[in-house]
């Protein structure tokens, strides 16, 4: 963390700052709070698609295998197939 920043909790680690906030309310200390600005970007949108409950058993199991997140994999394996069928696509 930054030292030019101060928190509520005082706490020196992010692990000590969810121990505190966990046991308390920010109601408690709405009067120290300031308000903040951000930016997001929000062009980034994913879309869920339903999968058959075993099917997504065995993808968590293949991906921790892999040391990659599900949604990883299963975003490797679909961009790859998609790859593979727009070059057949091509070539027809």
């Amino acid at each position: 963390m930054s030292e030019d920043k101060t928190s509520i909790s005082q706490e020196q680690s992010y692990q000590g700052i969810g121990e505190f906030w966990d046991s308390h309310d920010l109601a408690e200390f709405w009067e120290q709070t300031e308000p903040a600005e951000f930016e997001a970007d929000i062009r980034f949108a994913a879309t869920y698609y339903p999968l058959e409950k075993s099917l997504a058993a065995q993808l968590r199991s293949i991906a921790e295998q892999h040391g990659v997140s599900a949604e990883t994999l299963l975003n490797l394996w679909v961009r790859e197939k998609v790859t593979q069928e727009e070059s057949s696509a091509h070539a027809a």
